[in-house]
């Protein structure tokens, strides 16, 4: 039995800050998600707020008025710029933990740095568990180069940008694997793939530099030592230029990754739409940048947000016939053009 959880999003819900809740609404194999603490959105369905779709996930406006659902652990559910507490979530955590509830903290602000937070888990007897706190030096792993020698092909999940649904892409080609008897595992690299139950990963945000690409092969050198699948799905970070936290190059060089689907969003004009970041770069040069690295996009998929269901299926068309390779639509339309390109990689 896994355990049940409630999910605080302080208002966030309905906004991209809370993208570690939408995964869990989505999936998770590590906790039974009871219900969801949001005073924005009180009173409606998770799912109904996320996509339109009723998942008989209730909203409640306080933690008090979630109790009846029973929760042992309350999870933090927003990932915030720079991975601060919001001053009102910490109220909620506070109460959760005077109810008895051990705490789930994704975010840098780490629980167990506050001597408050520390006494009040200490008195109710409950755990604060920081999992983006970095692991101990003896426990990290340096590369060692032994992922040159992994026949298994591995496929990273890269975007033009954060925030697109690269973790949730994985997802559901995981999905789409397991429906065609295709044996796939994650390495997941952020929280949400933990908190969702992933087995194999780490962190990439709190890893010591020097260790990211060490990580990397470990994760997958073990994926495929135990579990042995017929294909690994790297989930992504951030974007290959994306100037807040370049990253992706880890994975097609550490990781040895040779192919890569391609996560963009058609109408999002500049990174993290922040114009003084700059503009994201056009498809080509980010396919041509992901071949200089020696590697190959096999598919895109694309996030559609802004976009009307002919739009959507407007760029799918478009971007087919502009690349000559399979265009994906995850959330409308699930993964499955992606099968038979992973049939030919086995």
């Amino acid at each position: 039995m896994i355990p049940n959880a409630l999910v605080l999003t302080g208002g966030l819900l309905h906004t991209s800050d809370a993208k570690t809740a939408h995964g869990l609404i989505r999936e998770s194999n590590r906790f039974n998600i009871v219900g969801f603490v949001d005073s924005a959105s009180a009173g409606k369905d998770a799912g109904e707020v996320l996509d339109g779709r009723n998942r008989n996930l209730p909203i409640f406006a306080s933690v008090n008025e979630a109790l009846d659902t029973k929760p042992e652990y309350c999870v933090v559910g927003v990932a915030t710029t720079g991975g601060i507490f919001p001053d009102s979530m910490l109220a909620d955590v506070k109460i959760a933990i005077k109810n008895g509830l051990s705490i789930v903290n994704g975010l840098h602000d780490y629980l167990n740095d506050r001597p408050e937070m520390l006494e009040l888990a200490k008195q109710y007897n409950v755990e604060l568990i920081d999992i983006r706190r970095p692991k101990n030096r003896k426990d990290l792993h340096f590369w060692t180069g032994a992922i040159k020698k992994l026949e298994i092909p591995v496929i990273a999940m890269l975007g033009t940008d954060c925030s697109l649904g690269k973790r949730t892409t994985t997802r559901f080609i995981l999905k789409a694997c397991s429906e065609n008897n295709i044996h796939a595992e994650m390495i997941y690299t952020g929280q949400t793939g933990w908190l969702q139950g992933g087995k194999y990963g780490f962190v990439f945000d709190s890893t010591l530099n020097d260790f990211v690409g060490g990580e990397m092969e470990h994760a997958i050198l073990s994926c495929a030592k135990e579990a042995n699948p017929d294909v690994i799905l790297i989930e992504g970070q951030a974007a290959l230029r994306n100037p807040s936290g370049p990253c992706g190059s880890e994975m097609l060089i550490s990781g040895n990754a040779k192919y890569v689907v391609l996560v963009h969003a058609p109408k999002r004009k500049y990174y993290e739409h922040e114009p003084s970041w700059g503009a994201i770069p056009d498809l080509e040069s980010e396919i041509e940048l992901i071949r200089l690295y020696g590697s190959k996009v096999i598919a895109i998929a694309l996030n559609t947000e802004d976009c009307s269901r002919e739009e959507a299926l407007d760029f799918k068309n478009k971007f087919h016939g502009r690349y000559n390779l399979p265009v994906m639509l995850p959330l409308e339309e699930g993964c499955d053009d992606l099968i038979p390109l992973i049939k030919e990689l086995l």
